[in-house]
């Protein structure tokens, strides 16, 4: 069987969620396309690399990024990476002619996305953004349910992503709150993954009308190296500011007709990770909450009169990647899972030389049209998205 060696570049929390994929890949979706194999990752310091490399299982170690990237060896360039490295290193591992896998967002801004794009387009590198939870089963299912004219016209699309791990105002100064490594807050960090479920499921964006709102200007300076989510640190200690924004609420028009809404926000106590999204049709509803992923709610105009109203479809092996995880639906599907099947969708395409969804010219688009959240939110009005050829 055919192996493909990676570099990985970040040994954080997405680090390890992409090295337990990499492990797992080939037990879940057997025949495996390839064998991932474990190479070397690269970190801030030898003995930040030599640490992680030890825990996710990864050969060799360096603290020098450009080792991984000019290694002849390596096949896949992994980039898990605070956001303002992205650029820097898929520019070099297109040049050195690796297959790429970035996490989102795919950049800072739709400029430094448009270099990522140029640097891929017209190869045969396979390129990718990790927006993982599209590729929940439940969400894919509702793809299948909207291509097939389930739910009939698409009329509206209302998406949410809420967390609560930033509502304490004493959780430190992690990289996500700096304009300068993060690019945005909320709306980078996770409005874009609710942006790539409203493309997925809907189609592209025209134009937004959008509000971004700040409610904690400074918090703790963070101590060590290791990036600290929602860890309160007390009210003592120097402070640092917050210069990006806490919640993004948008309006959005689609290139199709249809109209919708998206907010996102990390200061929602109470909610963890509530990524939702509710799509009306001419002929029926679909309903997701990923706080429930192996559910999807449906509603269909055919139903008879005396039997409307949403019910509950269990994902399972007759749903879409089923035959790959769990043998019976509900048994339970978690976020780890997501990322094996990412990783499954890459990796195949690698080996049979076809490109995959959401690659780097998505990325670019879903940058374009959270600058143009970020525009509008400055003008108080309606900013139309660039378009953008193929």
């Amino acid at each position: 069987m055919r192996t493909l060696n990676v570099g990985l570049i970040g040994g954080g929390f997405m680090g390890k969620a992409h090295s337990l994929a990499y492990a797992a890949l080939p037990m879940f979706f057997w025949p495996a396309p390839a064998l991932p194999v474990r190479k070397i990752l690269a970190e801030a310091t030898d003995e930040i690399a030599a640490d992680a490399a030890a825990r996710f299982g990864f050969e060799k170690s360096t603290s020098d990024w450009r080792r991984v990237v000019e290694d002849p060896d390596i096949d896949v360039i992994d980039i898990a990476t605070p956001n303002h490295l992205h650029a820097e290193i898929a520019v070099a591992a297109a040049a050195a002619g690796k297959h790429i896998l970035c996490e989102k967002p795919l950049a800072r801004t739709g400029e430094e996305a448009r270099g990522m794009y140029e640097a891929v387009r017209g190869t045969d590198l396979v390129n990718m953004v990790a927006f993982n939870y599209r590729r929940t089963p439940a969400v894919a299912l509702a793809r299948k349910y909207i291509e097939e004219g389930a739910i009939g016209r698409i009329l509206n699309f209302r998406g949410t992503y809420l967390q609560d791990w930033s509502a304490d105002p004493n959780a430190p100064l992690s990289w996500r709150f700096q304009k300068a490594i993060a690019g945005s807050g909320a709306l980078g960090d996770i409005g874009t993954h609710v942006i790539d479920m409203a493309r997925y499921l809907v189609g592209d964006i025209a134009s937004v009308n959008s509000i971004l709102s700040t409610y904690i200007p400074e918090r703790p300076l963070q101590e060590g190296g290791a990036d600290s989510l929602g860890v309160s640190r007390g009210s003592d200690g120097p402070r640092g500011e917050v210069d990006v924004d806490d919640e993004v609420m948008t309006m959005l028009r689609f290139t199709g007709g249809a109209v919708g809404s998206l907010e996102a926000t990390r200061n929602a106590h109470g909610r963890n990770n509530f990524i939702t999204f509710e799509i009306h049709g001419t002929e029926g509803s679909i309903y997701f909450n990923y706080e429930r992923r192996d559910e999807l709610q449906v509603a269909f105009n055919s139903d008879g009169a005396d039997r409307r109203g949403f019910r509950t479809v269990y994902t399972g092996p007759s749903h879409p990647y089923g035959e790959g995880l769990w043998p019976i639906p509900a048994l339970g599907i978690g976020y780890g899972e997501t990322k094996i099947v990412e990783a499954y969708d890459f990796f195949t395409a690698i080996v049979e030389g076809t490109q995959v969804s959401p690659n780097f010219a998505d990325g670019y688009r879903i940058a374009l049209v959270a600058d143009a959240i970020t525009e509008s939110a400055g003008k108080g009005s309606w900013v139309d998205v660039p378009t953008v050829g193929d």
